[in-house]
């Protein structure tokens, strides 16, 4: 059995027979079957995505499950032209865009919690507002004018109905497996799994694609442009931006103190 990556959530090794072995690192059984149902209900899309075939419980209760291997080389290792790169990260997001949500997408925990609590606006905005009082104290220190910016992504997020697709939430380079040009398969479903607006799904995509380096804003930009001919439109697209980067800004560092909380204040103040 060879450990073939680790992140955040658990570890996972290789069994040598076309499937892995994902050990969690603090979800218990419970946890995951959620998950589970969430992927199996999934349809037939462009690339594949994972199944876990079994759950058990290691000997301190914590979840192992055993997933079907997939396989293919990271869109931000692929060594891709720019435009190619861009088209099939593209092709993602408008493909889950097509996916109409069953009950397990609506069941599916966000962030550990039950999440729907009204319509899709709603339930975002509910989601907004408890994880802005998680980092209020930073917030309104790095952000000028924060409580009045909170109240207006909650007053846009509430008036959003529900216009709803399959949401992986966590579209970015690392996530999307590449067979030379083509899309092989997304992985890391659960973070933001749900269902969603689509809308939320490119906004966060055309950041995620570049985070950190020279080149961040202007890819960005060249993306959110794209999405937005595809009709998603760029307002939505900030507001759910500006609503991401305040669920998010101490998820990985409670005292504010990671790249990602960087980049989460750039959001909300640029």
């Amino acid at each position: 059995m060879e450990l073939i990556g680790q992140g955040m959530e658990g570890a996972v090794y290789d069994l040598g027979d076309g499937t892995v072995r994902k050990v969690w690192f603090d979800r218990r059984p419970e946890d995951v079957r959620p998950l589970k149902a969430f992927l199996d209900a999934l349809p037939e899309l462009p690339f594949r995505t994972p199944r876990i075939r079994e759950i058990s419980a290691s000997e301190d209760g914590l979840a192992v499950s055993v997933e079907d291997k997939l396989t293919g080389v990271p869109l931000s290792e692929a060594g891709l032209a720019e435009d190619v790169a861009l088209d099939a990260f593209v092709s993602v997001v408008e493909a889950l865009r097509e996916v109409r949500p069953g009950p397990a997408h609506d069941a599916m925990p966000v962030l550990g919690q039950p999440f729907w609590e009204g319509s899709w606006g709603e339930s975002l905005a509910g989601l907004v507002r408890r994880r802005a009082e998680a980092s209020i104290v930073y917030l309104e220190r790095d952000v000028a004018g924060f409580p009045e910016l909170l109240e207006d992504v909650l007053d846009g997020l509430t008036q959003i109905g529900d216009r709803l697709s399959v949401v992986h939430g966590d579209i970015c380079p690392p996530n999307v497996l590449m067979d030379g040009q083509r899309v092989a398969a997304v992985l890391d479903w659960g973070f933001l799994s749900t269902a969603g607006d689509s809308t939320f799904e490119a906004s966060l995509a055309a950041g995620f694609f570049d985070m950190y380096s020279p080149d961040a804003r202007r890819l960005d930009d060249r993306l959110t442009a794209r999405f937005e001919e595809l009709g998603h439109d760029r307002e939505r697209m900030r507001l759910y931006r500006r609503a991401y980067a305040v669920i998010t800004a101490t998820i990985y560092d409670e005292n504010a103190g990671d790249g990602h909380y960087t980049w989460c204040i750039n959001q909300l103040t640029r």
